[in-house]
């Protein structure tokens, strides 16, 4: 007889029922992976001196990041890892509201513990890269590494721009992606072209201020680089900087989202049967349908007697 493997019955045994916790550590574990990659292919480059990547593998570290991302996420809560990306499907009624604060604390919190792991494992190349060009926690060469800062001739307006169009960009195309209506882009290769979305949002808009387009992606671990030795400035620099990928991408999305429904979405022929689905959603509104299956069962008895 085949003898049980106890320990992993046990490791089986531990399950989660409630759906709204399974949510939460679905976007936490997604955003975990999306920021411990995104950001380590970003520290590889840095401290390398570009001996081992630029700006074109970290583009494609992004891209990846996010596909593995949601291919963690996605079967569970859809595979948002980004707040901007759930207020966005709040705001356009493909998101309850009420799971909005969840998924977002899931997010930064994913964010931040990446963002420790990352300095964790970084920590010695981080300190020898520091003393050899004479750096201590510096701002934003290193802090650079966590976090997104503007470029010396970017100016706010134009960095909220910035952000606002690339984020909506993206937000655009997730719709585009999600809307079965649409292509038909299969649920399993979703997560690989939303990959590519942001892959090419880096080639093509990295230069101004790092694309954060994500607030879990620049808040999170800048929020780290506070606690970790960098001290107020991450937050202070340019003006208060940090503000802007913030607004910017929560913005950007919601505007993204809404133009895809207005352009595309809401203008699809609806079926007949999606046609008998809102009579009766409308009938159970009224109370209509009550009515109605009154109106049934006084005939069925009539005919019965």
């Amino acid at each position: 007889m085949a003898q049980k493997n106890i320990v992993a019955e046990k490791i089986r045994n531990v399950r989660v029922t409630n759906d709204l916790v399974r949510e939460f550590m679905a976007e936490f574990l997604g955003t975990f992976v999306l920021i411990l990659f995104g950001n380590a292919v970003v520290a590889q480059v840095v401290l390398s001196n570009e001996e081992k990547g630029d700006f074109f593998s970290i583009n494609w570290g992004w891209g990846v990041a996010v596909t593995l991302g949601v291919l963690v996420s996605g079967g569970v809560s859809g595979g948002h890892i980004n707040p901007a990306v759930t207020l966005a499907l709040a705001v356009i009624g493909n998101t309850p509201w009420k799971k909005v604060p969840l998924y977002m604390a899931a997010q930064y919190l994913g964010g931040f513990i990446a963002s420790g792991l990352l300095y964790g494992i970084y920590y010695e190349a981080l300190n020898a890269f520091e003393a050899e060009n004479g750096l201590d926690r510096a701002t934003p060469e290193t802090a650079g590494i966590f976090a997104t800062y503007p470029s010396p001739f970017l100016s706010h307006h134009s960095g909220l721009l910035d952000q606002v169009v690339s984020t909506g960009l993206l937000m655009l195309l997730i719709c585009a992606i999600c809307d079965k209506k649409n292509m038909g882009v299969s649920k399993g290769m979703a997560p690989l072209y939303i990959g590519f979305i942001v892959l090419n949002i880096g080639i093509c808009f990295g230069h101004n201020c790092g694309y954060a387009i994500n607030p879990a992606r620049d808040l999170a671990p800048r929020l780290f680089t506070l606690v970790a030795g960098w001290g107020t400035k991450p937050f202070t620099i340019e003006n208060h900087w940090w503000v802007v990928p913030v607004i910017g991408t929560h913005l950007g999305a919601v505007l993204g989202a809404l133009m895809y429904c207005f352009c595309i979405e809401n203008h699809w022929k609806q079926s007949a049967y999606e046609l008998d689905v809102i009579k009766v959603v409308e009938k159970i509104e009224n109370n209509e349908l009550k009515q109605d299956i009154e109106v049934t069962e006084k005939m069925l008895t009539t005919e019965d007697d």
